[in-house]
């Protein structure tokens, strides 16, 4: 980067114009960066995650700081718990075999759902879609094929999402008495939209929904049912440095929103809807 220049793209590793160094803006402007860490290792089941952050941080130039909202993908959260299973080791239920005659997908892996979820939803050849044990709604308990070595290894979702966001977030805190916030995300459709985007399935230290109602907009209109799912926002941010394939992403840091950075008392489960949505009823 220039003398007096700062990035206004999200990976400064980039040679691409568009993520080239800038004027310093107007101290009153407001800037949020994303930055991918690249410097990590494939994690191995028994990986001290926070470390490994920050060291990777380190390596890289940018460092931990107070504030700091660490996006980490569920992946390699789960690699480091050892939440790896191959199919040949799973021995199919009977539910199992009905779910496969009527989606036609593989028994074992519809066991694997079956053990991972907390109920099925729905089921067809189309889709398996899941209610998890934290309530969200995934394809197929989150469990996922990519980026996983050997053909008949798929990665679980972390055992306690939440729980895992708290232990980095503590581990990166005991390691740079910074205090940071932790998001752990993975990628899921979306109703009546196409492609996918970043979710937040665990967090630690941030409140996940950002509460407009009672406020007046610019023209003085009070909101009435505006709740924005900032937790959501920051992992699909992210996601844009991160990627889904060979990028080696797994790790983002989202630098200039200390005020998300909360203590205590934060839970994923803020995200999930209780009672009536726009959706119930027409899918």
């Amino acid at each position: 980067m220039s003398p007096g220049g700062y990035y206004t793209g999200l990976r400064s590793s980039s040679s691409d114009p568009l993520f080239m160094a800038s004027p310093t803006p107007d101290p009153a402007m407001r800037e949020v960066r994303v930055l991918g860490l690249e410097g990590l290792p494939l994690v191995e089941p028994g990986h001290d995650l926070g470390a490994l952050i920050v060291e990777a941080a380190e390596r890289e130039g940018v460092g931990i700081e107070d504030g700091d909202i660490i996006v980490v993908a569920h992946k390699v959260v789960s690699k480091a718990e050892g939440r790896i299973v191959r199919l040949r080791q799973i021995k199919p239920s009977e539910e199992a075999l009905r779910l496969s005659e009527e989606t036609g997908r593989d028994p074992r892996l519809l066991e694997l759902v079956l053990e991972e979820a907390k109920r099925i939803v729905r089921a067809s050849r189309a889709s398996v879609v899941t209610e998890t044990r934290n309530g969200m709604v995934f394809l197929n308990a989150g469990i996922d094929k990519s980026n996983i070595r050997g053909p008949d290894a798929y990665v679980l979702w972390p055992s306690d999402p939440d729980g895992a966001a708290r232990a980095i977030a503590r581990r990166i805190r005991e390691l740079t008495d910074k205090r940071v916030a932790v998001v752990i995300s993975d990628t899921s459709s979306r109703p009546f939209r196409a492609g996918q985007v970043n979710f937040a399935i665990g967090i630690a230290n941030l409140r996940p929904i950002k509460d407009y109602r009672g406020r007046r907009d610019l023209f003085g209109y009070v909101l009435k049912v505006t709740r924005v799912a900032v937790a959501d926002e920051l992992a699909s941010a992210a996601e844009l440095v991160m990627g889904q394939a060979d990028e080696g992403v797994p790790v983002a840091i989202i630098r200039g929103l200390p005020e998300l950075v909360s203590e205590g008392g934060c839970s994923s489960e803020e995200l999930v809807v209780r009672g009536e949505d726009l959706f119930r009823g027409t899918l």
